[in-house]
């Protein structure tokens, strides 16, 4: 995305890959739901994990090019064996590897690029057709040449298309491709789907004549002969299968667990290891969003005064054994993060046109989020919420808290299911004992989607995930001309001339350092607009194993990577 990529051109494999692990074994995940497709590309149905995805990986299908795991947004050599661009970004041109095979032997061809990108426009999720609205021109070069050529200059565009999947043309039936099956297709990934057990598990197998399993992006990936995902529906059922051994790798979320439930006898013995990987990339934003297309969260200071009254210590140690720390920024824990910090000279001039934008105490990294001492009766807490909720306009009469024309702050607290009702509760007693009204509506999975798609809540609890090359999705979430647009992820609804001028700067940066200055700014006026509480972020991930599971030692920048661990003997 910016500046040269960490490794040379003639690199042997990546850092943080055991280029020696052993190939043979098993391995055993277990997954939360259910499943009745293995299409992973289209809205119907729900696909199966572990064929094209982040955390279990892209075993059955391929893309262009392949991620570092130990850079912030940069791609090796795949699918695609060299890339040309110029400096605007205007086009790319991928040319593929001569070796490049699908799992049934055909050759991966121009032809399959150009048929695969229009499929997904016409047929995939739409932010496929988002991708290819902004090409307006594909042809072939040559015999293994495909050149896309751009409707406008776009930085980020050419990694876009670097990530796109390639499927064969002659093996897909397009005018049904759109509708969920249980027919395995065709991919040119390192595994073939040997068995399916409609919403139950998946079975993979290693295909032996694998195109790429000596190429250097692949060298110390993909090391079991076979792989297997069971569904389970619920959480502390997989960890039970854990337990058994039914399952080899837990991927673990719960802090009262992690810290108390793994005194079992393997885990005491040494068969199961507990690991804790510290977080190098961002927190992203988890907390309540306040729907600013209601009346009671217009205003940006009620939003402020509302945020402050989040008692986190207290959550923290009561609900979370101290596991968490607070989120203070949409990327804390990395230096794409505004916290603490002053405006730099840069970020001053970016944000000059935007003189309300930016509260003074966020412009010079004095903000801080309130603190209690803990014990849920922090009556200084509690002031500072009361003084900075009179300060915008209301007043306590009786015991409830009212604005000047005597209406009410009350609001309803929507949640996916009952998992968060103790957070939404802490928050909401906070606010009661203010005289503010925040009920709790727990509504199923269908409704709640449908009222996330049109806008229909106050406000809700959502996670805005953040990598460290944040990019065009910001539009999506946080764009003024998504405001008004049903299903998108500008749930806060949010229409702040400053935002859309902060995503622009960040999306033309040439070098990284514009492209950070550009995102600490960003950083500031999303914060200044409050239109999220901020809750909290785990600064560890925290993954348990049995002992035949063995992973290389050195971890890189996006944390652990499932794919490059192998089976050990036992």
């Amino acid at each position: 995305m910016h500046g040269e990529p960490a490794l040379p051109e003639d690199f042997a494999h990546f850092p943080y890959v055991n280029p020696d692990a052993p190939k043979g074994g098993r391995v055993e995940y277990a997954w939360q739901g259910s499943f009745d497709s293995v299409n992973p590309f289209i809205v119907q149905g729900d696909a199966a994990r572990g064929l094209v995805d982040l955390e279990l990986g892209n075993n059955v299908f391929e893309t262009l090019m392949h991620r570092s795991a130990d850079e912030p947004f940069t791609l090796y050599p795949l699918i695609a064996k060299t890339v040309e661009t110029d400096d605007e970004r205007s086009f790319v041109e991928f040319t593929l590897d001569e070796r490049a095979r699908f799992s049934d032997g055909e050759p991966i061809t121009p032809d399959d690029v150009i048929f695969t990108l229009e499929l997904l426009r016409d047929k995939g999720f739409p932010r496929y057709a988002t991708t290819a609205k902004k090409v307006s021109k594909i042809e072939k070069v040559g015999e293994r040449g495909v050149r896309f050529t751009f409707a406008e200059p776009d930085r980020e565009l050419p990694l876009i298309l670097g990530l796109m999947p390639v499927l064969p043309e002659h093996a897909i039936d397009a005018e049904k491709f759109e509708r969920s099956t249980l027919k395995p297709i065709i991919g040119s990934g390192p595994y073939l789907i040997d068995a399916i057990r409609p919403g139950e598990s998946i079975t993979l197998k290693r295909n032996p004549d694998y195109w790429a399993k000596d190429i250097p992006t692949k060298i110390g990936h993909d090391n079991y002969d076979q792989i297997r995902i069971t569904y389970i529906r619920d959480d502390n059922t997989i960890f039970e299968a854990f337990k058994k051994g039914s399952t080899f790798i837990n991927i673990e979320t719960d802090t009262g667990r992690w810290s108390t439930g793994y005194d079992f006898p393997a885990a005491r013995d040494g068969r199961v290891i507990k690991d804790e990987f510290e977080k190098r990339f961002p927190s992203g934003m988890y907390g309540f969003v306040m729907n600013t297309r209601r009346p009671v969260f217009a205003d940006r200071d009620v939003r402020h005064a509302l945020s402050g009254l989040f008692d986190f210590e207290w959550a923290n140690r009561n609900l979370f054994n101290g596991a968490y720390a607070r989120i203070r920024s949409f990327y804390d824990g990395s230096d794409l993060s505004s916290f603490g910090a002053p405006a730099s000279d840069e970020e001053r001039a970016l944000l000059a046109p935007f003189p309300d934008a930016v509260l003074p105490e966020i412009f010079t990294g004095k903000w801080q989020l309130p603190h209690s001492d803990g014990t849920g009766r922090d009556r200084e807490f509690l002031r500072k919420g009361m003084d900075a909720l009179k300060a915008a306009g209301y007043r306590l009469e009786g015991r409830h808290l009212v604005d000047a024309s005597g209406k009410p702050l009350s609001f309803e607290i929507m949640l996916n299911g009952p998992s968060a009702v103790p957070v939404a509760t802490a928050w909401s007693r906070t606010l009661e004992r203010l005289g503010i009204s925040a009920t709790i509506r727990v509504v199923d999975a269908a409704q709640y989607l449908q009222r996330q798609r049109v806008y229909d809540f106050d406000a809700m609890l959502f996670n805005y995930t953040s990598s460290l090359s944040p990019g065009v999705e910001q539009v999506f979430r946080w764009g003024s001309a998504n405001r008004d647009i049903e299903g998108t992820f500008n749930f806060a609804g949010a229409a702040e001339p400053a935002i859309d001028a902060m995503i622009d700067a960040l999306l033309s940066a040439r070098t990284r350092e514009d492209f950070e200055t550009a995102v600490r700014a960003y950083d500031r006026v999303l914060l200044s607009g409050a239109y999220v509480v901020p809750l909290y972020h785990q600064p560890v991930r925290w993954i348990a194993r049995w002992k035949q599971i063995d992973r290389p030692e050195v971890t890189p920048l996006l944390g652990p990577q499932l794919t490059t661990w192998w089976q050990a003997d036992e």
